[in-house]
């Protein structure tokens, strides 16, 4: 191993391995594996077993030209000179494929080198070690090899890895001048997109977090990016992560990165090779190539010999630089392997990603796993970030249902029919308290907050699960559908079961006999969360509505040091016409009186400035009464009304309906498909009739959580119900003006309005008459 040059690229055993030696199919069929749990008993297990001087943890590292290679090897037994791989699994050793087993012996291979190197040794004892976690019986499988040939070996995977993490390097220094270089791609400014744009640079500079309330119109996504990239030399920032809500964010990221032309130019003055590599990260289920196919090379022509091609393929793509879905899907299938897997892989070259919330912060994200492995300095950067309250207590929630498992009880092999007959036995018990403890308290039982886990329940759910796993790992072919959804909806369960504290609580619905539905549903996302953000070398989330800021900092975990900015708006108050109509009521109880004088609104209001106008209400059944109502007092008014379930195609009608010089009335529910996300600039759209307050309803579920957020932060009634409803109306009312020549009306249908709790809610900039 030669240390003649100083060291330019650092990877990990596991990495290096990782990228020189896998090779054949690409395999995700099913196959139960220990939990990391489980992998760490189980070498603790093996550790325990050996001699007094056993050596485990072992750290090791080594250079070969410009390259540093290090890793923890699992164990080494001096005394027989031994040096071993520990590998945890379940049922039949002799199904692992083969590549995965030469995976194996390629890092235990190379840590032979590295200890061979350290401890001056001529030869060493490779070992691997396969502990089946159900018997505890070890498997020992071992080699021989002399320093020499490990040497070759090791020397033979770093030049490999050496030719790849050379141009790694070099596009890193491209990059990186590019970037110094970079020119803001308007020649101007917006209003106030400078002073966002500022305030985004710091951040990314100071490595802080930004919570940036910034209006519509201005360019916010901009306003983000190129501040961000402009710091990435500066502050050494490896990848940036643009994160959205919905797909319609993600092209607006891509547009804006297409602006900077991200390509060296050449002398000519034409670009050549890309300096900025832009990665579009998209659902499994929306780039598979084969939905009907199961995702292994015996089923899957795009998966067979997978790795094979891989090098090529990753060649070809880091080539080409911009790869959006289609650029990706191109690249992909012209190697012939699976789009969507190949952008995993892409995912650790890229210098920009961009991609749904839930890549950096669900429990098993890709993003945020690829920064704790490779100490990236990674900035954040996440749009429309008033949602990422809801996403986060989604990711983190999880729940079962009694009828699924019945049913798999019913049909289950017959190793599997104790267990869960066990678990329908807790299931029944636990419904049969609390119907009695509802009948107790003279309170309806169809739904209750337990005060605790039901231990008995997820004991005997962790004892199924363990069952299914065991099952499947032996019967690897014979699994149905249902048997393997039933353990991944357990294990989720049980995953969170194990984290269960005042951030979230469990509940018990029971529509009908035998249909109860058991859920842990988070309501504080910020113990999940803070750990993500603390990760992040600097995160900026921003959106028009994030205010007030400690609802954000709150229930999302924020650094206590997070800097809170709201950017000066470009609107002015004559732009937007805000009335609040006297004696108009949308309460439950008043809703049948409310019809008539909201239908007189529309139709006044209409008459008085004919065009197109957007129309809130609570629910979709209050939507269809005032319509209808609306129809019947006032036909010659225009109208087409959102509906349950619209396709994508219907909801593109929808909005066509808003053209310039175009007439109606177009009904939505607030907080749906219409009510954030839609631009409609211009006279698409002249005005908005908001006719509720968007509070969500008062049911048990959310008196509860106005509970726990009360003892928690002293909020219960503005976290639970007033702020989150008042986004909604924000964002809603957002839709009339999209930029400084924009003008409108704003209608506000609720005499709560006038309140001053609620008026200090919504933007200043506002003059309500």
């Amino acid at each position: 191993m030669s240390d003649a040059q100083a060291p330019h690229y650092r990877v990990a055993v596991r990495a290096l391995c990782d990228f020189t030696a896998r090779e054949g199919d690409l395999d995700h069929r099913f196959t139960p594996s220990p939990s990391a749990r489980e992998g760490i008993e189980g070498h603790a297990l093996v550790a325990g077993r050996r001699a007094d001087d056993y050596e485990t943890e072992l750290p090791l590292s080594g250079r070969y030209e410009g390259l540093v290679v290090s890793g923890r090897a699992d164990g080494y037994d001096p005394a027989r000179n031994r040096l071993e791989e520990i590998k945890t699994h379940r049922g039949d050793l002799s199904r692992m494929a083969a590549n995965q087993r030469a995976l194996h012996w390629a890092q235990v291979k190379v840590y032979g080198a590295l200890l061979c190197a350290e401890r001056g040794l001529d030869d060493v004892t490779l070992a691997l070690v396969y502990l089946d976690i159900a018997t505890q019986r070890e498997t020992l499988l071992t080699q021989a090899a002399t320093a020499t040939e490990l040497n070759a070996f090791f020397a033979a995977q770093c030049r490999r890895f050496l030719d790849w993490a050379e141009q790694e390097r070099c596009h890193r220094e491209r990059r990186d001048r590019w970037l110094a270089a970079l020119h803001f791609p308007h020649a101007e400014f917006r209003s106030g997109q400078r002073e966002l744009a500022e305030s985004v640079y710091k951040a990314a500079a100071t490595g802080r977090c930004l919570l940036a309330q910034a209006p519509t119109g201005i360019g916010k996504t901009m306003a983000t990016l190129f501040p961000t990239l402009k710091a990435m030399p500066r502050q050494r920032i490896d990848r940036v992560a643009f994160l959205t809500m919905k797909t319609p964010g993600r092209r607006l990221a891509l547009d804006a990165l297409a602006q900077l032309e991200l390509a060296e130019p050449c002398e000519e003055g034409e670009f050549g090779r890309p300096a900025l590599r832009v990665l579009e990260l998209v659902a499994r289920s929306k780039a598979c190539e084969y939905p009907d196919k199961a995702c292994h090379g015996d089923a899957c022509p795009l998966a067979a010999g997978f790795y094979d091609r891989l090098p090529a393929a990753r060649q070809a793509a880091v080539a080409r630089g911009w790869l959006d879905r289609e650029a990706l899907r191109e690249v992909a299938l012209e190697h012939d392997i699976c789009p969507y897997y190949l952008g995993q892989e892409l995912a650790r070259w890229s210098d920009v990603c961009v991609g749904d919330v839930n890549h950096y912060f669900d429990s098993s994200a890709l993003l945020h796993g690829l920064a704790q492995a490779n100490g990236w300095r990674l900035a954040l950067l996440v749009d429309e970030a008033h949602n990422l309250v809801d996403r986060a207590r989604g990711m983190y929630s999880a729940e079962l249902d009694q009828r699924a498992f019945s049913r798999l009880h019913r049909s289950a092999p017959a190793p599997l029919v104790k267990p869960m007959g066990r678990l329908v036995r807790q299931w029944q018990g636990l419904v049969r308290e609390q119907r009695e403890s509802g009948a107790a308290k003279a309170e309806s039982s169809d739904y209750g907050v337990l005060a605790a886990l039901p231990q008995r329940l997820v004991a005997a759910l962790n004892q199924a699960a363990v069952a299914i796993t065991d099952y499947l790992a032996e019967h690897p072919g014979g699994a149905d559908a249902a048997l393997q959804e039933r353990l991944f909806e357990a294990l989720a369960f049980i995953r969170l079961a194990e984290t269960f504290g005042d951030h979230s609580l469990c509940d018990l619905s029971q529509p009908g006999r035998g249909q109860a539905v058991l859920g842990l549903r988070n309501l504080v996302p910020a113990d999940f969360l803070a750990p993500r953000f603390a990760q992040a070398h600097s995160t900026v989330l921003f959106s028009a509505t994030l205010s007030p800021p400690r609802y954000y900092r709150d229930l999302l975990g924020l650094p206590s040091d997070c800097v809170w900015q709201t950017v000066t708006t470009p609107f002015r108050a004559e732009q937007l016409e805000v009335r609040i109509p006297g004696g108009i009521s949308t309460r439950l109880r008043d809703r049948e009186a409310s019809l008539d004088p909201i239908v007189a609104e529309l139709a006044d209001q209409y008459r008085r400035q004919p065009g197109p106008y957007l129309a809130f209400f609570s629910s979709f059944a209050y939507l269809e009464r005032v319509l209808a109502r609306l129809a019947e007092r006032q036909p010659d008014v225009p109208t087409w009304a959102q509906t349950r379930g619209m396709s994508e195609a219907e909801r593109d009608a929808f909005l066509a309906r808003f053209r310039p010089g175009g007439r109606g009335i177009g009904f939505a529910v607030l907080g749906g498909a219409f009510g954030e996300g839609v631009d409609l600039p211009g006279d698409r759209l002249i005005g908005a009739f908001i006719a509720t307050l968007g509070l969500p309803p008062f049911d048990p579920f959310n008196e509860a959580l106005k509970a726990r957020l009360e003892t928690r932060f002293g909020c219960g009634d503005a976290y639970a119900y007033r702020i989150p409803g008042l986004i909604k109306v924000v964002q809603a009312a957002g839709r009339v003006i999209r930029d400084p020549q924009d003008r409108g009306t704003l209608v506000l249908l609720d005499d709560r309005f006038r309140r001053p709790d609620v008026r200090r809610l919504l933007p200043g900039w506002w003059r309500v008459d």
